[in-house]
């Protein structure tokens, strides 16, 4: 069933949500709808396929493809790209500060986007997300929140809510209970979720 909202589920290491965080609002827009953005972690869900790690580091081969696939994405949206080493980065404080940041999530998200994907910067550094912060125009006493724990318990649910969704893969979007997996899908949850 369609509405006006839909719900982008992001994890900060995930290469194609940097994809979808940089262009959903202006594509939102457009169809008049309105987006939630809702950081989870990844870790959990894969541990429970038995992955230590990403997928993209467990099959070497989609690995490859995935790096090439970036950089034939990034050049043709005019994105910078740098490939993070390691790789995924640990994007839990980012995520708990992204809770935080309330109504200007998206501008923060996108700045830690860009910083580890355009820069290859440490999204798990202090000072690195200070700096997001402050492009942003936030406060950086927000880097308090990653040891708020209220703000921890928020992203622990988010995740739990993710799990329940049946979400195994970073960006998705729902609409209601209707799921879309992969920045690829992301025009067709916002058809699905456009008003009539």
């Amino acid at each position: 069933m369609a509405g006006a909202t839909l719900d982008f589920w992001f994890e900060f290491a995930s290469t194609y949500s940097y994809l979808s965080a940089m262009r959903i609002q202006d594509l939102a827009r457009r169809c008049d709808v309105v987006v939630r953005w809702r950081p989870f972690l990844l870790g959990p869900i894969f541990a429970a396929q038995g992955w230590p790690t990403s997928p993209f580091n467990v099959y070497p081969a989609k690995g490859r493809y995935m790096w090439r696939d970036m950089d034939r994405l990034t050049k043709a949206r005019d994105l910078p790209f740098t490939r993070p080493d390691p790789f995924p980065r640990n994007g839990l404080l980012a995520a708990r500060i992204a809770l935080a940041a309330g109504p200007q999530m998206p501008a923060f998200c996108r700045a830690v986007y860009t910083a580890q994907f355009g820069g290859g910067a440490d999204i798990a550094d202090p000072q690195v997300l200070q700096n997001c912060l402050a492009q942003a125009d936030l406060s950086v006493t927000l880097l308090d929140a990653g040891q708020d724990p209220a703000i921890k318990t928020e992203l622990r649910h988010q995740t739990d809510r993710a799990i329940a969704l049946g979400l195994f893969g970073a960006p998705s979007f729902t609409v209601g209970e209707e799921v879309f997996w992969g920045d690829d899908r992301l025009e067709a949850a916002l058809d699905w979720a456009a008003p009539d």
